[in-house]
């Protein structure tokens, strides 16, 4: 409940906002499964924009989610890492993972009887 007590949370709302924002949950499953390097997570995510995820990246890391790193070699490297906040997001996104498994069909509206490979198996499934 919010300070006001009017029962609307702004920091939930922020968080929602964030994290629904479209390509992001993708992002963060691939950065959750090893990705590391832009053209790493670009290959992870099928018909995502160069450009869209050079933007969630820099959201994600003005959040505090992400840390950029630029590796010092010839040619030179970008690298990307979740921060300790963005690894806490893993139990949440592995729990969407969970209930897309179960309910979302093609149809958008019975439960599903196919998953999708990999849907759910994150690290946060094993704790």
């Amino acid at each position: 409940m919010s300070p006001n007590g009017s029962g609307f949370c702004p920091n939930f709302h922020h968080a929602v906002e964030l994290v629904g924002r479209r390509w992001t949950g993708v992002i963060l499953r691939a950065l959750f499964q090893g990705a590391t390097r832009f053209s790493d997570i670009a290959t992870a995510v099928p018909d995502l924009s160069d450009r869209m995820l050079a933007e969630r990246l820099k959201e994600l890391e003005a959040e505090g989610i992400v840390t950029r790193t630029v590796v010092p070699a010839t040619p030179v490297r970008v690298e990307y890492a979740l921060t300790d906040k963005g690894r806490a997001l893993e139990v949440a996104v592995a729990a969407i993972a969970r209930w897309a498994d179960a309910w979302v069909a093609g149809d958008r509206g019975a439960p599903s009887n196919a998953s999708c490979p990999g849907m759910a198996a994150t690290r946060a499934d094993a704790a």
